[in-house]
């Protein structure tokens, strides 16, 4: 059995009193195919057109700016606004019998038309970022933050807009209506609202800057800053791992930004070695004069040793015994050469703190640090520069009779057990 589809449709419109209007919507829906096919030819010329303009103009001028905004497709939104203007003066005649089909029809031009100014907004707002990333002094600044707080504005307000273009109301009363939603709207939005607080008071107090080393003990992040935008800090950890941050935890936690150090001109150095207290003795004369042989400290023991001897006879003071009077002692002579030996490395930044000191005794023994700071931040470097002194300074404590603290090896102990 053959059926007739057309025959069947036929009698529906008519059944439904359609049928007089057959024609006048087929005539529609035509008009209506040849607008949409029109428009997409002036549209894809149109951008010819644009596209050709835009790279000569691009290749004339100097700045990198118009080839930024070339990348970020910039023109190509443009070219949209021509065939969207043509295709809403079309309308009407496409639509000249069905009012209601064209009201329809204008609103989703309308629609399209907002959505095509956020993207032009935003193509031209990644372009102004991207263009000032390649400016020094606007590198190390959280920009991606800004678009985005403008951006989440600018979608609530095309939103807004196009929730009042289909239905029919205007944007005060809708925002009247909004005004009983204000809670539900910060609680969705709490973060993008704490995120915003925050990329302003961080770039107002000049807290975090892209590039800078930080370190931040309850994200586990130890490495560079290498983005900041409204909703998170990315961090590059020296294992190159990528640690992400909430941004309002920069201005509600504490962390170590080492920016400070970079820019002083010197990376601390601080570390310590341990004297076992036993090895600590009065030196003798023949002591004395034994370590005159060292070069570093050879003036400073004839100066004191001069000045000493100077103070014990006009206070006539009995130095047969040596706690009587004063006396060089060998940890005294070793911090003395340990300081000497650091003013004149010339790895060390001689304009900042450099200095030896004795630490509180321990009961493993008494503490000599070395506090100064390295000419060279880089950290390979600043490691090596640590060895080298550490290095010289260890093998140069058995010169003054003393010793380094370490604890017993199992081989040792079963000997002294034994």
């Amino acid at each position: 059995m053959n059926i007739n589809f057309s025959h069947i449709l036929y009698d529906y419109l008519v059944e439904q009193g359609m049928a007089e209007n057959l024609a006048s919507y087929l005539n529609a829906l035509g008009l209506l195919i040849a607008a949409i096919v029109l428009v997409y030819i002036i549209d894809f010329i149109v951008w010819k057109i644009f596209r050709l303009i835009s790279v000569r103009l691009a290749g004339l001028t100097k700045t990198s700016f118009d080839d930024i905004i070339i990348k970020n497709r910039v023109p190509r939104y443009l070219a949209h606004i021509i065939p969207l203007a043509i295709l809403m003066e079309l309308l009407p005649a496409v639509f000249i019998d069905f009012q209601y089909a064209e009201n329809i029809a204008v609103k989703i031009v309308y629609i399209l038309g907002i959505i095509l100014v956020l993207y032009i907004a935003r193509s031209l707002l990644n372009s102004i970022r991207d263009y000032l990333k390649t400016l020094t002094q606007f590198r190390d600044k959280p920009i991606d933050s800004y678009i985005q707080v403008f951006m989440i504005f600018a979608w609530i307000a095309g939103l807004m807009t196009i929730f009042a273009i289909l239905t029919d109301t205007t944007i005060w009363k809708f925002l009247t209506a909004m005004g009983a939603a204000s809670a539900i709207i910060l609680l969705v939005f709490k973060d993008s609202i704490l995120g915003f607080v925050a990329s302003i008071q961080v770039s107002i107090n000049d807290m975090v800057r892209i590039g800078d080393w930080i370190s931040f003990e309850k994200y586990g992040a130890d490495g560079d800053v290498t983005e900041i935008n409204l909703a998170t800090v990315k961090v590059q950890n020296w294992d190159k791992t990528i640690t992400t941050i909430p941004t309002y935890a920069l201005i509600s936690d504490s962390f170590k930004n080492w920016r400070g150090m970079s820019e002083s001109g010197g990376r601390r150095i601080k570390r310590a070695i341990i004297i076992k207290q036993k090895g600590i003795k009065y030196l003798t004369e023949e002591d004395v004069e034994r370590l005159k042989d060292v070069q570093l400290i050879k003036d400073y023991l004839i100066s004191a040793s001069e000045k000493i001897r100077s103070f014990n006879e006009q206070n006539e003071i009995d130095t047969s015994l040596a706690i009587n009077g004063r006396h060089l002692t060998n940890i005294g002579v070793f911090r003395k050469y340990i300081q000497t030996y650091l003013e004149k490395h010339s790895a060390l930044n001689k304009e900042m703190t450099l200095m030896t000191r004795q630490l509180d005794p321990t009961p493993q023994g008494i503490p000599i640090e070395i506090y100064a700071f390295s000419s060279d931040q880089r950290w390979q470097n600043y490691e090596y520069i640590i060895a080298d002194i550490f290095d010289h300074v260890l093998a140069a404590v058995p010169y003054f009779d003393l010793e380094i603290f370490e604890l017993p090896s199992s081989l040792q102990s079963q000997t002294l057990s034994s």
